[in-house]
Formats: C-alpha cells, sequence, structure tokens
C-alpha cells in the first residue's frame, strides 16, 4: 500500500494495534463540543486514524468528513453511515469554504503544521464555528501502578520525537488560532489489564523507536514488574483529557 507523502509517518505500521489498544473518549466530550455549534450539519475530524472521534461525532451531526494521511489506518477505521472517510494531509482541502461547524483533532494536532493547519481551519469553518483539539495525559490506575509508570515513561522518553513537547504541555505550548473558550474537564477511563495496558504501551511512538534501537525490548523488561504491582484483575485507567476550543470570529 503506497503512504500519502509529506507526513511522518509513526501509526501505519502498527494500525491493527492501534485499533485495538486506545482509550476511547467520553461521550460527554462530544455532547458538549455539539452544543457549542449553531448548527449541526457538518463536522470534520482531522488526524482521525480509527474513526472513533469521528464515529462518535456522528452521532450529532448530519455529516461528518473524517481525514487522516495513513491508508493503513483508514483500512481499519469503523465504517459508519454518516462518516466519509479521506486520505489526506491536515491542511489539504478536503471541504468548501465556510462549510465545516466543528472541527476537530483528536490526539493528533501536534503532528500537524500548525500554519497551514490553522489557514485551513479559517477557511472551512463557518463563521462562529468552533475548533476544538485534545489530547490526553499519562495515565493514572494506583500509586504502585503509576510508579511503574513513571519509570517507564522515564525510560523511553529519549525516544519520544520533538512534537511530544507539545503533549507534555497539556497542549498549552501548542500554536492555536482562536481565544480560549472555557471548558469542563474531560477524562478518558478504561478498565484494563496489565496485559491490555501492555498492548496500549506498544502503540507509543517512543517504544516502538526504543524496541527498534536498544538491544533489549524495554517492554519486555518492564512488564514482569507491571503486572505485579497490577495483579490479575482489570482496573480502572485514567487519562486526563487536555482540550483547547476556541470560535472563528462572527456570527453563525
Amino acid at each position: 500500500m503506497g503512504k500519502t507523502p509529506g507526513f511522518s509517518d509513526h501509526f501505519s505500521a502498527i494500525a491493527g494495534q492501534y485499533a485495538s489498544h486506545r482509550p476511547t473518549y467520553p461521550r460527554e466530550l462530544f455532547q458538549w463540543l455539539a452544543e457549542l455549534c449553531g448548527a449541526r450539519e457538518l463536522a470534520l475530524d482531522v488526524g482521525t486514524g480509527n474513526g472513533q472521534a469521528a464515529v462518535a461525532l456522528a452521532e450529532h451531526f448530519a455529516r461528518v468528513v473524517a481525514t487522516d494521511p495513513s491508508r493503513e489506518q483508514l483500512e481499519r477505521a469503523t465504517p459508519h453511515a454518516r462518516v466519509e472517510y479521506r486520505c489526506a494531509l491536515a491542511h489539504e482541502r478536503v471541504l468548501e469554504p465556510s462549510s465545516a461547524d466543528l472541527i476537530t483533532a483528536a490526539t493528533a494536532a501536534h503532528w500537524f503544521d500548525s500554519s497551514a493547519f490553522h489557514a485551513e481551519v479559517e477557511r472551512i469553518l463557518k463563521p462562529g464555528g468552533v475548533l476544538a483539539v485534545w489530547n490526553y495525559a499519562p495515565a493514572s490506575v494506583s500509586e504502585p501502578v503509576d510508579e511503574v509508570l513513571v519509570a517507564l515513561g522515564a525510560r523511553v522518553a529519549s525516544f519520544w520525537p520533538p512534537e511530544r513537547k507539545f503533549v507534555d504541555s497539556g497542549y498549552r505550548t501548542l500554536p492555536f488560532p482562536y481565544a480560549d473558550l472555557a471548558a469542563p474537564r474531560f477524562q478518558c477511563r478504561m478498565s484494563w489489564t496489565a496485559p491490555q495496558f501492555l498492548g496500549y504501551a506498544a502503540t507509543w511512538t517512543a517504544v516502538q523507536r526504543a524496541r527498534r534501537e536498544l538491544p533489549t525490548d524495554v517492554l519486555a523488561e518492564f512488564a514482569p514488574r507491571l503486572e505485579r504491582a497490577w495483579g490479575s484483575e482489570a482496573r480502572d485507567v485514567v487519562w486526563p483529557i487536555a482540550l483547547r476550543v476556541g470560535r472563528k470570529p462572527g456570527s453563525p
């Protein structure tokens, strides 16, 4: 399968893992975003990956267009009657001017060419339309488990791409084109076993690179320690969401 040129592809090779081992976003987040919009005719989800956010938006919007530069990711995206998937970079023109009520980027905006993306956002959004970008902070489980997760994070810290700095800042340092709107606090929550969490950790860009470059497997190093701290049962895993929301000036 050919690749879309012009982007750093961190996820195509693990698209199947990515679709199976990522936390889901809370329904309340999409309900709140929909309520911000003057109309709910069209939403655009950029960097959609497996389509998780796009499908959630389709519960509130008549039509959703979802884009991603990875064809492998889109092949595994969840189908929905109101979602149209397109292979495209974040700043490529896929919609008519002033046509979108909402544009979202779920755990993706730190990979974009910000200036090019923001120019396209300005072109596509209706006056009064909403832009929302978010990511999630490191997971928390329990004090013993969290100690292991902090150690794992430190072990792979040097293997993150430079864009990771935006995630570490909770997107506060990420360029953003509009004045920030006040937002409620949301979080992802999953009930996972230790092997399920390890499957998720295997999708981290830093872990993928560490596995390629180090003589030993970092997850294999940490798995026994994590499993001892975790136990055999499923535990609640919580990721606080870092959300930035803004409105394009003008009346809908």
